[in-house]
């Protein structure tokens, strides 16, 4: 059952000048309107709740005190942007988010003006402000730079590095670090919502400046006692030292769910004369809707749910889901083996890591946003003589690339990569797509690089990974549910480098890396069917290629098709490598690649997304005909069509 909520006070706001008309006592009932709303729409689609419930205030008061979109607001991370999308002209699309088509679950630039900069991975707001303030300051515009950041990602080294630079802006640049979970400062109440009010105060501030104006004429010594008994006496009651470290004056800490006394401060800082500015807001993830507050990760992404009882729409049963076969598959063989150990960067249970936690709290660590500073921790562990497993997203790994080259492969370290959401994603669209990390990973020395067919398989190569200790090793494994194959009783180690025939052929090789294994198969069906007696090969390892079985292939076919959910570079790249290395192609033998299109894709339905990549069975069977060049291209073309629609 879904409730549309009665909003006769959000009904008269369209945007942020509409917001800005209310009077100051009006924000409560519109801040409790715009929470119902999006409530309500979520219920309806599904996707991230606990955090934008958590800033719904926060919300209101930025719009209403500041002149967006003429100042900057940048959302880290974007999830917590829907009740943003509502205040900023999107009311009407808000139950489309996450559908194919709809508004992205996150922000994004080409969705709006009030959307300056698209924010899905952490901790990039800070830097990105700072380049809208630097930028309005070098050109002489008046607007700011906002950047809402959460205490989560304020754990990513990169935020520190922007605000160590962030005195080239001066007031410029605003900072509001929003606190919902790791309570970085004590509870807050009356008293500290007064500090903050007082020392954002234009009288105060001008009180201070005096004050290091004097300071700045008495002798050094006295100079730096005067400025270090300033910062200590702010930070003792409010936490803010370490900021004041970093060239930003601290305010808070501030209920984030206290209208009266966010608005106020929000204007002190607005109207304030020099330097960045950071304020501490205190907010509740989940705040205002009882089924959020009462979770334990606060409904932080949900499926369609039922907004009078919370119940969310439950999956019908099916195969495990990938993270967890590798989560549970890890803490059986740490059982044994007293030197596995899992790193995770804050998605412990989207990783599979919590399985391994629970088993094994002690080996198991949660870093937090900080993807170089896992990789590297692993490298260390590694050289130490353990077995670590860096349980990261493929679209993640991309932040520690460098960290990969440096840290792990020059050194030749076994750090186990364990790669989740390798492929697309379905609704979390282009920012979270494990894409690349085939071609980045299989471009380097010393690496090996595996992505598993099915369920069963990646039971097999969790194993055979903890067992690799002659350098780094990485397997790939999609987002989701498994294909339901039977599993093993007990793993079983691989052959590396060494790939598998499922279907003996004669006319036609496929050639499979990872998930599309399946629709493969279904394509050899289809072939046989049309007198094109098929292959099918689980090549498992992009790195090192199976060169025997490339070649046995390559040399009793008329054609080799590649398939893999990845980017150019990746299985397709090395086996046309190998072959013009080898002169294979100077046989006559057709080989065609398919991979992911050399474009983003936008968020929608996994099926979809698939047949918008081309890499469905029809696809598979298409290209086969293109490549010999067969009379019935037409009507095959025809059945891709039909498929697609």
């Amino acid at each position: 059952m879904t409730a549309e909520p009665a909003t006769p006070l959000l009904d008269t706001v369209n945007t942020p000048a509409d917001l800005r008309k209310l009077e100051r006592s009006q924000l409560r009932q519109l801040s409790d309107e715009l929470r119902s709303e999006m409530i309500a729409a979520v219920g309806q689609t599904g996707g991230h709740l606990g955090s934008g419930l958590g800033v719904v205030e926060l919300t209101t008061a930025i719009h209403y005190v500041f002149n967006t979109p003429d100042d900057r607001l940048i959302w880290d991370v974007g999830h917590q942007a829907y009740p943003h999308k509502i205040l900023t002209g999107r009311r009407d699309r808000i139950r489309t988010l996450r559908q194919g088509g709809g508004l992205s679950g996150f922000t994004k630039r080409s969705e709006s003006e009030y959307d300056p900069f698209g924010a899905a991975h952490s901790s990039t707001s800070i830097s990105a402000a700072l380049g809208f303030a630097v930028a309005n300051k070098l050109t002489g515009q008046p607007g700011k730079g906002i950047a809402v950041i959460g205490d989560g990602a304020m754990s990513a080294g990169m935020a520190y590095e922007a605000m160590n630079n962030a005195e080239q802006a001066g007031n410029r640049l605003i900072v509001i670090l929003n606190d919902n979970d790791m309570s970085i400062a004590p509870p807050v109440g009356g008293l500290s919502s007064y500090l903050a009010r007082l020392v954002s105060s234009g009288q105060f501030l001008g009180l201070r400046e005096l004050a290091r104006k004097f300071a700045r004429k008495l002798p050094r010594p006295l100079h730096n006692a005067a400025r270090k008994t300033d910062e200590f006496a702010r930070g003792m009651a409010m936490g803010g030292t370490l900021f004041e470290e970093l060239g930003f004056y601290y305010v808070g800490p501030i209920d984030g769910h206290d209208l009266d006394a966010l608005v106020p401060v929000l204007e002190n800082v607005r109207d304030a004369a020099e330097g960045p500015c950071l304020i501490h807001v205190v907010t509740q993830k989940g705040k205002g809707y009882a089924p959020a507050e009462e979770s334990a990760d606060k409904y932080h992404g949900v499926a369609k749910f039922d907004v009078i009882t919370g119940e969310q729409k439950k999956s019908s049963g099916g195969p495990p889901n990938y993270q967890n076969v590798f989560g549970e598959t890890l803490a059986k063989l740490a059982d044994t083996d007293d030197r596995i150990c899992a790193i995770t960067a804050a998605m412990p249970s989207g990783t599979g890591v919590d399985k391994f936690a629970k088993a094994h709290p002690d080996r198991s660590f949660d870093v937090g946003i900080a993807e170089q500073h896992a990789v590297t921790f692993a490298a260390g562990l590694a050289a130490q003589g353990m077995r670590p497993f860096a349980a990261i997203y493929s679209t993640f790994l991309q932040r520690a690339f460098d960290q990969v080259v440096h840290d792990v492969a020059i050194q030749n370290l076994p750090v186990r990569f364990a790669i989740d959401r390798a492929g697309l994603v379905g609704a979390d669209g282009a920012t979270h797509a494990g894409s690349f990390d085939v071609t980045y990973l299989a471009t380097l020395p010393n690496m090996v690089v595996m992505a598993a067919a099915d369920e069963a398989e990646l039971v097999h190569m969790t194993y055979t990974a903890a067992l690799h200790d002659s350098g780094p090793i990485a397997f790939r494994y999609p987002r989701g549910a498994g294909t339901g194959v039977a599993m093993p009783e007990t793993p079983k180690q691989l052959e590396i480098g060494k790939g598998r025939i499922v279907r003996e052929g004669s006319k036609v090789a496929i050639l499979s890396l990872g998930t599309r294994l399946a629709e493969a198969l279904k394509a050899a069906d289809q072939l046989d069917a049309k007198g094109l007696s098929a292959t099918v090969a689980d090549m498992r390892f992009a790195k090192p290629l199976d060169e025997d079985l490339i070649r046995r292939l390559a040399t009793s076919h008329d054609v080799v098709i590649t398939l893999e959910e990845g980017s150019i570079g990746g299985l397709g790249a090395h086996v046309l490598t190998l072959a013009s290395d080898e002169g294979l192609l100077d046989t006559g033998l057709k080989i065609r690649t398919m991979r992911l299109p050399d474009l983003f894709q936008d968020h929608d339905a996994p099926e979809k997304q698939y047949d918008e990549a081309g890499l469905n069975a029809p696809h598979i069977v298409d290209t086969v005909l293109k490549a010999l060049d067969k009379e019935n291209l037409g009507h095959n073309s025809a059945g891709v069509e039909e498929a697609r629609a």
